[in-house]
C-alpha cells in the first residue's frame, strides 16, 4: 500500500506548484482524503481549539457520556450505536455558537476564529480541484452557493476510551453526504480509517495537519472524477481521541448536478449522476447514512 498523500499546501505557491496540484488531483482520484501541512492557520489556534475541546469534553460531556453508555452494558450484538460523544456547532448562513450551552466564552471566540480560517481555506481548495478539473474558478462555490451561501457546521466529537472495541465502532462506516469536509484530528489517538481498494487504511495522526475528504456532492459535481470514500472511526482502549470535523457543503436549496463541462469529456455517457436539491438529498441521507451511497444516488432520481 502506497503512502496516505501529505500535502504541503505552501508549494501551491512556489516552483511546486504544478506537482503539487497533480499531488492533489491524484488524492481527489485514488484517496479521496489527503492531509494538509502548512495550510496557513496559526498553530496556536489548532493548540488552543485542541485544549479548550479536550477541556469542554472532561467538564460538561464524560460524566453524561459514562451515564448513557454505562446502561448499553457492551453485552449482546450491537448494531445501531456509534462510541462517540458530540455536538454540532453551525456557522454559515447563520451561527448558532452564542446559543450552545456550557462553551466558556474564550472556546466560543476560538471556535469563531477557526471557522473563519477553515471557511477561507475551503473555498481555497474548492479553486484548486476547479483548477486540476479544469472547471472555472469559482464553480464549485458557486454551485455550492444557493440563494442563502454554503451550509458551513462543525461537529465536535470525542471518542472515548472503550472497554471493549472488538463489540462496537467509534462511528461507523459511511461516504459524507456533503462537498468538502476539513477534519483537524488528535495527534496522538488515532482511530479514523479509510476504505482503500477493499482495505482499511488508517489516517495516520499529524501534528497541526488539516485532514480534508470529499463528501457526495463532488462526487456528483464531477460525474464521478472524484469519489467520496467510505470511512470510519474504531474504538481504542488507549486514550480518548478528539475530532473536530467542519463540513463546507451546498446551501439547502442549492441545485446539484454534474457540471457540463466534465460530461463532454466523460468517456462512460451512461454514468450520468443525478440531479436534485441538496436538502431533498439530506433528508435521504437522514435515513440511510450508514448504507452504501450508490441506492442514495438512484432513489434521489425518484425525488426529483
Amino acid at each position: 500500500m502506497e503512502n496516505f498523500p501529505v500535502i504541503n499546501l505552501k508549494n501551491l505557491n512556489g516552483e511546486e506548484r504544478k506537482a503539487t496540484l497533480d499531488q492533489i488531483e491524484d488524492a481527489c482520484q485514488n484517496w479521496g482524503f489527503f492531509e494538509l501541512v502548512n495550510h496557513g492557520i496559526p498553530h496556536e489556534l489548532l493548540d488552543s481549539v485542541e485544549r479548550l475541546t479536550k477541556e469542554h469534553y472532561r467538564k460538561c460531556m464524560e460524566q453524561r457520556f459514562k451515564e448513557a453508555m454505562g446502561s448499553e452494558g457492551l453485552e449482546g450484538e450491537l448494531k445501531d450505536i456509534d462510541w462517540e460523544s458530540t455536538f454540532f456547532l453551525r456557522h454559515l448562513p447563520e451561527s448558532n455558537i452564542s446559543g450552545i450551552p456550557d462553551l466558556t466564552q474564550e472556546y466560543k471566540e476560538a471556535m469563531k476564529e477557526f471557522a473563519e480560517k477553515l471557511e477561507k481555506l475551503a473555498e481555497e481548495l474548492l479553486d484548486v480541484l476547479c483548477e486540476n478539473l479544469g472547471l472555472e474558478k469559482g464553480y464549485l462555490k458557486k454551485a455550492f452557493y444557493g440563494t442563502k451561501g454554503p451550509n458551513f457546521g462543525t461537529k465536535v466529537a470525542n471518542y472515548p476510551e472503550c472497554p471493549k472495541p472488538e463489540m462496537v465502532k467509534g462511528l461507523r462506516a459511511h461516504t459524507d453526504a456533503g462537498g468538502i469536509i476539513l477534519l483537524l484530528q488528535d495527534d496522538k489517538v488515532s482511530g479514523l480509517q479509510l476504505l482503500k481498494d477493499g482495505k482499511w487504511v488508517d489516517v495516520p495522526p499529524m501534528r497541526h495537519s488539516i485532514v480534508v475528504n470529499l463528501g457526495d456532492q463532488l462526487e456528483v459535481i464531477t460525474n464521478g472524477k472524484y469519489k467520496s470514500v467510505e470511512h470510519r472511526v474504531i474504538a481504542k482502549t488507549d486514550g480518548t481521541r478528539m475530532s473536530v470535523a467542519s463540513f463546507y457543503n451546498p446551501g439547502n436549496d442549492a441545485v446539484i448536478y454534474p457540471a457540463p463541462t466534465l460530461l463532454d469529456k466523460a468517456e462512460d455517457t451512461n454514468q450520468t449522476y443525478p440531479k436534485f436539491v441538496f436538502q431533498d438529498y439530506m433528508n435521504l441521507y437522514a435515513t440511510l447514512k450508514f448504507q452504501p451511497k450508490e441506492p442514495r444516488f438512484q432513489a434521489i432520481k425518484t425525488v426529483n
